[in-house]
């Protein structure tokens, strides 16, 4: 299965992601530039306060709970360092929201946004779009995919340098007692959710292409892993991506 042209420029970053070795315990370092299509969704003050990833050149994906908490955010692309004044970084306002009709707050399916840029991105060495997975994606469980983010990696720290974290998906579908979220995937909770890394990628690679086939929607906060952590499910939700984009 061909999961994103190479012609398209999506999903191949210029700067080589760290993948062998890497920790799925608190998450390690990324390597500054190697997650390029990784955006952090930040107030006019700075305060991050959600990630999403780069699409193309106007548009970004993130969660509709992260997209309809507050007003006046601001895109950040090619941070690496949130503590840094030097990097070449691209700010962007947001010209329009659109959250899918089917979002529910009290079962959280469907739990994605898409935000159109107020100009188009200039994609550089260390700012480029993430391929996203097709609707007939098939992701086995047990594969290891990398989601990223500046979320805490412990209970009470949250970091500056933009975190990585291999991460083996369990189930396509998860049920609770009382819920169930069928347009999700499911990893183990090794990593702290939702503060902070809510919205960002979860990307798997083939052939040295990388494909988004997961947005964080929610998790433990507390880091119990007993419990998993939850994304939106890209292919599930890939008709009304294309769709909107392509009326907007």
């Amino acid at each position: 299965m061909v999961l994103c042209s190479v012609i398209t420029g999506c999903g191949v970053p210029a700067i080589k992601p760290q993948t062998i070795g890497s920790r799925i315990v608190n998450g390690q370092n990324a390597i500054s530039g190697s997650w390029p299509w990784q955006v952090s969704l930040q107030l006019p003050n700075g305060f991050h306060f959600c990630g999403g990833s780069l699409i193309n050149q106007n548009w970004v994906l993130t969660a509709a709970h992260c997209a309809a908490a507050v007003s006046n955010y601001r895109v950040i692309l090619g941070e690496h360092d949130r503590g840094s004044n030097v990097e070449p970084i691209q700010i962007k306002l947001v010209s329009k929201v659109i959250t899918h009709p089917l979002y529910s707050r009290t079962t959280i399916n469907n739990d994605i946004a898409l935000l159109k840029l107020s100009s188009p991105v200039t994609f550089t060495p260390r700012i480029s779009p993430v391929c996203l997975a097709p609707s007939t994606i098939s992701i086995l469980p047990g594969t290891r995919c990398f989601t990223t983010g500046w979320g805490q990696t412990a209970t009470t720290t949250s970091p500056m340098i933009l975190q990585q974290t291999g991460i083996p998906i369990t189930s396509p579908a998860i049920k609770t007692n009382t819920l169930s979220y069928q347009c999700c995937f499911c990893s183990v909770s090794i990593v702290c959710f939702p503060q902070g890394d809510s919205g960002g990628p979860l990307v798997c690679e083939r052939s040295g292409v990388w494909t988004l086939v997961g947005s964080v929607s929610w998790g433990r906060s507390n880091c119990d892993t007993r419990f998993p952590v939850v994304y939106a499910r890209i292919s599930q939700l890939r008709s009304w991506i294309d769709r909107t984009i392509a009326s907007n």
